[in-house]
């Protein structure tokens, strides 16, 4: 093993039992104080549980990368915007805060990333025949992307285990080709993906069902901003000689993130069809409607996991047929999986209906 494997192994394994030695403590304290969620129609739960589970997330990534990594090419500025984003979510979590609040805590940690350390998407890299953005478009379609890609892992966290599963899979994903292709310009943000993978296996030791406490949104939006910033990151370094993926990079990320992003589009578009705000909660994502087919909780979370891996192994497989091809794949798949939740979601409501009508 050279520098490199040490220092990712032991950042890992830091991250990982400051983590978990983290989350009794937090139980304890959050019960003492009753700092706890209560159920209600939107959610999966019964009890008052914890949602705190996040602090210790970001005890154990916090702690392990400013110990272990070498904080450049951007690292230090995602720190400081995930700083922030911690204490938007705890205060969320504690008193509750208003969704434009929320807004501007994820504009200021993008502005950091963006101004600061010119972490930007700076290429379509051919899509719709565009190369090169003009600079203020790519700050405008980068602020949307984090500030999107944080919303869709905040919104993915509705079942035990699920959010820290996904972003697992997801940061193992992209960590693997910064570790293998990364060089000196996106090589330390291994260390970013390999210190949150940490911190989510401590947490979620106690976070699958039933779950004694929660991710929160202390633990989800910054969970989301690190995602977004590797996946902009990955999606740059295609842009390199030598990278695997080469100008396909885009609709690989994409492939990536695929549970988070497909959930979270097909729900705004549910909501604003029916004339709602895209933010106005309810029960149609996508782990509430595998719920209504009959899985139980860990069998759902297990077969989202699965879904994300087989969708990444597409993507990785046949990125050669480039960026046109893979999103118009990736879209039609979407649109087949909408189709399919939507039929059996109008079955259920008939079948509901019938019994109304025949107990009445």
């Amino acid at each position: 093993m050279n520098h490199t494997d040490i220092a990712l192994s032991l950042s890992w394994m830091w991250a990982l039992l400051v983590s978990l030695f983290a989350v009794p403590s937090i139980i304890y304290i959050a019960h003492l104080k009753n700092m706890l969620d209560t159920p209600n129609g939107r959610t999966v739960h019964q009890s008052l549980t914890p949602r705190l589970g996040g602090v210790a997330v970001f005890a154990g990534f916090m702690s392990a990368l400013t110990i272990f990594a070498p904080l450049q090419n951007g690292v230090k500025e995602l720190l400081a915007g995930c700083i922030i984003l911690f204490f938007v979510g705890l205060k969320d979590d504690l008193v509750g805060m208003s969704v434009a609040k929320k807004f501007v805590g994820q504009l200021l940690a993008t502005g950091i990333v963006m101004i600061m350390a010119d972490v930007r998407i700076t290429s379509f890299q051919g899509i719709l025949g565009i190369g090169t953005l003009p600079i203020g478009v790519s700050y405008a379609f980068t602020l949307g992307v984090i500030v999107g890609i944080t919303n869709a892992i905040n919104l993915i966290d509705g079942l035990d285990g699920l959010a820290g599963t996904i972003v697992s899979i997801i940061c193992a994903t992209f960590g693997y080709y910064f570790y293998t292709y990364g060089g000196p310009d996106f090589g330390n943000y291994v260390y970013v993906a390999v210190c949150l993978v940490g911190g989510l296996f401590g947490f979620l030791r106690y976070n699958f069902h039933r779950a004694p406490i929660f991710m929160g949104d202390t633990g989800s939006l910054v969970c989301g901003f690190i995602v977004s910033v590797l996946a902009i990151q990955f999606i740059e370094m295609g842009l390199h000689v030598g990278q695997p993926f080469a100008s396909a990079s885009p609709s690989v990320a994409v492939g990536i993130l695929f549970v988070p992003l497909f959930d979270t589009l097909r729900v705004f578009s549910l909501r604003m069809l029916a004339g709602k705000s895209p933010f106005s909660p309810d029960k149609n994502h996508i782990h509430h409607r595998i719920l209504a087919m009959g899985f139980q909780q860990i069998s759902t979370v297990l077969l989202l996991g699965l879904l994300n891996i087989l969708v990444i192994l597409f993507v990785i497989r046949f990125a050669y047929l480039g960026n046109t091809i893979l999103i118009a794949a990736l879209g039609v798949f979407s649109a087949l999986l909408s189709i399919f939740f939507g039929v059996y979601q109008s079955r259920i409501s008939r079948r509901q209906l019938l019994a109304a009508q025949n107990g009445n």
